[in-house]
């Protein structure tokens, strides 16, 4: 499992698109380690993203950052191997969208990849239980999935801190993320309520040092 300290992961999705490596170098200039990466199909959310080609070009580049690849798909289970080759570190699936979802986190594992299990804004926490046990990162969103920019949901607390208390429950070790809508002025609740990992894209690229400072990194 991944150790469990504090860890902002800039989403490249608010960065600017025609400088995606430019994206990853401020990122890296910050020292920081881990990038975000949303991945969308159109169909399980309204809008297209990056693909596998994108992800091989910025590992290429900058070889020693971890990619956190969110894959905000109706079917990720047909596209882990090509991020998996491409050079995703850990990538995480939706619970919502019908496919075998514990397949899948399987195959993750098996290409030597860290998994992820994402719960989308409206629903139930509870529905993550099954597979916390399997997976290495929960994320939470925080809006509804598909774009950047949009104002945090606090309802989002409540399910980082039932998830916390399901962790500890559980005796798990599994990382807790959050993303949608993250700032300096909101990141600091959703610390307290549990997450350890921070997803932030429009605030990190607008002013990294501030956001930084409210999370005491």
């Amino acid at each position: 499992m991944v150790s469990n300290s504090l860890k902002l992961a800039p989403s490249i999705l608010g960065g600017d698109h025609s400088m995606l490596a430019e994206a990853v170098r401020l990122i890296k200039a910050e020292g920081l380690t881990w990038v975000h990466v949303d991945v969308m199909d159109g169909h399980f959310v309204p809008n297209v993203s990056f693909g596998p080609g994108v992800v091989a070009a910025l590992k290429k580049r900058y070889p020693d950052m971890f990619y956190d690849v969110h894959l905000m798909l109706d079917n990720p289970n047909l596209y882990i191997k090509a991020f998996a080759d491409a050079g995703a570190d850990l990538i995480s699936i939706h619970v919502e969208p019908e496919y075998p979802v514990w397949e899948t986190l399987d195959e993750i594992h098996l290409a030597g990849k860290k998994s992820g299990i994402v719960l989308n804004a409206g629903t139930p926490v509870g529905d993550l239980a099954p597979y916390l046990p399997k997976v290495d990162l929960a994320l939470v969103m925080s809006v509804r999935a598909g774009f950047g920019g949009q104002a945090f949901n606090a309802s989002a607390l409540k399910s980082l801190s039932a998830l916390k208390s399901m962790r500890d429950e559980m005796k798990l070790s599994f990382r807790i993320e959050v993303d949608g809508g993250i700032n300096a002025e909101n990141v600091g609740a959703a610390i307290e309520a549990g997450a350890d990992t921070i997803v932030a894209g429009t605030s990190f690229f607008r002013s990294p040092k501030e956001l930084k400072s409210a999370m005491g990194i």
